[in-house]
């Protein structure tokens, strides 16, 4: 029980930290909403927008603060077998 929560705070701080990294690399990013979208608007480029589009831009802090957090929940994971006064398991 005590590997999964490991493996949990793992996994989320990692995906933080991958999402943190991609938005570095954007300048914005257009959101469908998933009730009005077809299959057809996410494959074919060619295919009109969906009609209810929107744009996202990430602010100049948003990387940072996802690294930063992201950094902070994957130290706390690899720590927890410590708080629990038990060694760690390779």
């Amino acid at each position: 029980m005590r590997t999964m929560w490991r493996s949990l705070f793992l996994a989320i701080g990692i995906m933080i930290i991958v999402v943190g990294v991609e938005t570095m690399f954007i300048d914005s990013a257009s959101v469908y909403a998933a009730g009005e979208s077809t299959a057809v608007n996410f494959v074919d480029p060619s295919a009109p927008p969906a009609p209810t589009t929107k744009s996202w831009q990430p602010g100049e802090k948003f990387p940072w603060a996802m690294l930063a957090i992201g950094t902070i929940i994957v130290l706390y994971a690899i720590t927890l077998p410590k708080r629990w006064h038990r060694p760690a398991e390779g």
